[in-house]
């Protein structure tokens, strides 16, 4: 199974549906993909319609996916039901949560208050009842957060924007890496979906939203979920909205009974410095999702993941040598590798977008 190709793949997935479960598919179509090796197809049965997951082993493990959906399941998270799996052909059937992500529908004008406040319900279930799961996922450890921020300079400033950093540079971006980490650390630690944005939340009639794309959680800090979610990296909102719904937030989690620190700035603290820690990485991941992976519709997120860095280092002393680094040697060399990035992607069309869930985590 390791050496069959996408199209053997199908047909090994097709046998699986028929002979393995019985449930010949009338109808197989492709579903999504996502920003990993796996792929996502919809299957017409004659009991239904279903999602199937292809996660071809040695590139994608889907005992992590079954072991969270048991870990979010019981806490009343809309998580899409697993009916059967096989891990070591990585085949997995699973509940259809339709076709509506939160971000079409948002931005198709939908709801936002609406939408949010179901997103930040079910945030908070998790968080606030999913300790004993918490315990037991991985913790976002120092070690983890510094990798994945030094994936930033590595393909965001060397490969996207061709810069070669003085030791000056690179040895203040470990100290704001440090201090990011060190940051994140000092937060109350929680259930961390570690993806929660609006292309991995599903609009659905009941139970409202379906939870995608969990199986990298981890333990770590509580704000990192909710920057994800309202800072998202592929639709903005305006600073004041933000703040009105993070400190809504904070109020629902003390009510809990939940550690939300000493008062609403140090939470809007946590939030904006977790949000820089996520956003690093995300420049990194974009980018390295073209050089490395041939994917080049997330290079025009970049913009706004570089926006939200640059606004918050303006509130905070810590990070002055950061947005000073931005502004002089980051933005003046945006232009020629936007050029650079069309030209290249431009020669095999590929400028449109690829797949419906990004990841913000490998």
């Amino acid at each position: 199974m390791h050496t069959l190709d996408r199209d053997e793949r199908r047909a090994a997935l097709e046998d699986w549906l028929s002979r393995g479960l019985g449930r010949p598919p009338a109808r197989l179509e492709p579903a999504s993909s996502d920003a990993s090796f796996r792929r996502y197809f919809r299957a017409v049965c004659a009991d239904g319609t279903y999602i199937v997951m292809d996660a071809p082993p040695g590139k994608e493990d889907v005992r992590p996916y079954l072991r969270v959906t048991g870990l979010l399941e019981p806490l009343g998270v809309h998580v899409p039901h697993v009916f059967a799996s096989d891990s070591e052909c990585g085949f997995v059937l699973l509940e259809d949560l339709g076709r509506t992500q939160y971000l079409e529908c948002l931005a198709g004008g939908g709801n936002a208050e609406s939408l949010y406040a179901d997103a930040l319900q079910a945030l908070a279930r998790i968080q606030a009842h999913g300790g004993a799961a918490a315990a037991d996922l991985a913790p976002y450890d120092r070690e983890l957060l510094l990798r994945e921020m030094r994936l930033m300079p590595e393909w965001y400033l060397a490969r996207y924007l061709s810069l070669e950093l003085t030791a000056g540079e690179a040895h203040m971006l470990q100290r704001v890496f440090d201090f990011l980490a060190a940051e994140a650390l000092a937060q109350p630690q929680v259930f961390v979906h570690r993806d929660y944005h609006s292309r991995n939340l599903m609009v659905v009639p009941r139970g409202n939203p379906g939870v995608l794309d969990f199986q990298d959680a981890v333990r770590g800090p509580i704000a990192y979920d909710l920057v994800s979610l309202l800072r998202d990296c592929y639709i903005a909102w305006p600073r004041e909205q933000v703040a009105d719904w993070v400190l809504g937030y904070r109020e629902r989690l003390k009510s809990e009974g939940m550690a939300v620190g000493a008062d609403a700035r140090q939470f809007m603290r946590w939030f904006d410095l977790i949000g820089v820690q996520r956003h690093l990485k995300v420049l990194g991941i974009f980018a390295r999702l073209w050089y490395r992976d041939g994917k080049s519709g997330y290079l025009r997120d970049l913009p706004l993941t570089l926006r939200y860095v640059r606004e918050t280092c303006t509130h905070y002393r810590q990070l002055d040598d950061l947005a000073e680094f931005l502004e002089r040697r980051v933005v003046p060399q945006l232009p020629g590798a936007a050029a650079r990035v069309e030209h290249a992607a431009g020669a095999t069309d590929r400028l449109d977008r690829v797949g419906s869930g990004a990841d913000a985590r490998r």
